[in-house]
């Protein structure tokens, strides 16, 4: 069997490393042919850094290294400057997000050969980016974003930071739409969405693809790719059981595992453990529920409208919006009431039931 790719997120490594690669290159065909301005919600660990790492590929025109993939034959392979950004290092103040984005331009700057002349606002630097780079190289130019969310979700204990550091990232965000004449495509990830007059209300063209049915798949593994791609863990342990574990993530299509349980597993010798969920323990939804004096049995029992699975507010945070985004209750089914789609949460699976209600039970004591 090939190697495991744990806790890589390069593709050219995967490839040219013999690493097991799950091919997603459908799903991100379909979303550059019929998409400009795109966001995907996924919980943590889910691929989702992976998956923009795909993207940033294919733009690149490196199509020897998609040879036996599913678009390799299919895409034209044309070559985009790319800005590539990443929200990332400590981002518990605004000057640290600040100093941050600053950062993350001078290293696209220096990757492309431009400049920008105000090198002191952000705001203004990465529109004078965008504008040079469809310049100096006379194509449209592709922004790739991952964990968009990260300054916000990394200060809900301490909401004045969180509320600063969302009205930065909003201007930021908001330069894309001026520059629009100068843009190929441009692709952002993170775990939850926030309503669009939250943080995208200057980037309004938007759209959301987490529970469009034909990106159900676009992270995570679906059973048939773990039968394939693993079949020593279907012959040497009980399938049925890991299923039970790992599997049941629904974003309105066929239901997914999660890969960073499946790839732990293995390399563990089939040991059933709380992978996941020990990468990242939810220390503020214990916050959230404590102050809104939550009714811990109804987790498993949850209905919601699509106002709340689909995004959030930072002043009226909805725990089951939460929940879900992040990953700890999926989708059972959903139910149209008098033209409303009703969506029935649930736990995905056997691990994140026990991890969370057993970790909520120690913290709530």
């Amino acid at each position: 069997m090939k190697k495991l790719p744990i806790g890589i997120s390069t593709l050219s490594e995967i490839i040219k490393g013999d690493y097991v690669y799950i091919d997603k290159t459908q799903e991100a065909l379909a979303l550059i042919e019929n998409y400009k301005y795109a966001f995907l919600s996924r919980p943590r660990r889910f691929g989702k850094s992976l998956f923009l790492d795909t993207l940033a590929e294919i733009f690149s025109g490196n199509k020897e290294l998609f040879k036996g993939l599913y678009i390799h034959d299919k895409y034209e392979f044309n070559e985009y400057p790319i800005i590539r950004i990443s929200f990332s290092g400590d981002l518990r103040s605004p000057e640290g997000l600040h100093t941050m984005l600053m950062a993350t331009l001078r290293e696209n700057k220096k990757r492309l050969g431009v400049e920008c002349h105000n090198a002191r606002d952000f705001a203004v630097c990465f529109k004078e980016l965008i504008e040079n780079i469809h310049d100096m190289y006379q194509q449209g130019v592709v922004i790739l974003i991952d964990e968009y969310d990260k300054a916000i979700l990394d200060n809900l204990d301490q909401i004045d930071v969180a509320l600063e550091n969302r009205e930065i990232i909003k201007s930021f965000y908001s330069v894309m739409k001026d520059c629009d004449r100068y843009i190929r495509f441009v692709f952002l990830t993170g775990v939850s969405k926030f309503s669009k007059t939250s943080i995208f209300s200057g980037l309004n063209n938007l759209e959301d693809i987490s529970i469009v049915p034909d990106f159900a798949q676009v992270c995570g593994y679906s059973e048939k790719d773990v039968r394939q791609h693993f079949p020593s863990l279907v012959q040497e342990a009980d399938f049925q059981k890991i299923t039970n574990w790992y599997n049941g993530y629904n974003f309105l299509g066929t239901k997914v595992f999660n890969p960073f349980d499946i790839l732990l597993f293995i390399k563990n010798r089939y040991q059933f453990k709380s992978y996941w969920f020990e990468t990242g323990t939810p220390s503020f939804l214990v916050k959230l529920i404590r102050v809104n004096h939550y009714y811990l049995p109804n987790l498993e029992h949850l209905e919601v409208d699509s106002s709340l699975i689909n995004s959030f507010d930072i002043e009226d945070i909805s725990l089951e919006s939460v929940l879900f985004q992040s990953g700890y209750l999926t989708i059972d089914h959903v139910e149209n009431i008098f033209d409303n789609d009703i969506y029935h949460l649930t736990f995905p699976n056997k691990e994140v039931r026990l991890a969370f209600s057993n970790y909520l039970i120690k913290s709530l004591i």
